[in-house]
């Protein structure tokens, strides 16, 4: 229920998730669910091996990953900034464009965002429920479950929002306004990772 009520809350990750399904589709925005869901299992490794306590702290460290990942979300941005203003759902061929890229864009951001580590070090040591078995076990346990449970309603999020793509792609107007979305959500992004703390 705590992961259904975060996954539900708008945040930028699930606002990315949208954007990418009206832009390109719904297999888009589900693939790039399965990057940010693939990412959740490399906190939840970080987690379990207590690398993510070195990380909350080091401030140096946390500084290095939280700019490093903006600097990617620029970089990303920047992408979209250089490419037209058309919106091609299936010929697109791209890394960014394409299934696999974005997927690995998925993939990073959630990787590359260090209070996704210090979340986990916060959230999932309060749902710790047995004794007897080992905490890493524990913890790769709720690990598939927020990420069960996310995949769901990021995957919901893709899929509704992927439906409304065909009317907007005939819209001869919202190529460019899905760009400048695009961008704008990017740098909110990157904009929110380097104001964030601890």
């Amino acid at each position: 229920m705590a992961t259904l009520a975060l996954a539900i809350s708008p945040g930028p990750d699930n606002i990315f998730v949208m954007t990418q399904s009206i832009a390109r589709g719904k297999k888009y925005g589900l693939a790039t669910v399965a990057g940010l869901m693939t990412g959740c299992l490399v906190h939840t490794s970080l987690l379990a091996f207590g690398v993510s306590a070195l990380i909350k702290a080091n401030d140096a460290l946390f500084t290095a990953i939280k700019v490093f990942g903006a600097l990617y979300l620029v970089y990303l941005a920047y992408k979209v900034f250089k490419s037209d203003d058309q919106i091609h759902l299936t010929t697109q061929k791209t890394t960014g464009s394409s299934l696999l890229g974005l997927y690995k864009i998925g993939f990073t951001m959630n990787v590359l965002n260090p209070k996704v580590t210090i979340f986990f070090l916060a959230f999932f040591p309060g749902f710790l429920f047995s004794d007897t078995l080992n905490t890493v076990v524990q913890f790769y346990i709720l690990g598939f479950l927020f990420i069960v449970v996310s995949s769901f309603i990021f995957g919901s999020i893709a899929v509704l929002a992927g439906s409304i793509s065909g009317y907007i792609t005939r819209n001869t107007k919202a190529g460019p306004f899905l760009k400048w979305m695009q961008i704008v959500v990017f740098l909110s992004i990157a904009i929110y990772l380097l104001l964030s703390d601890k």
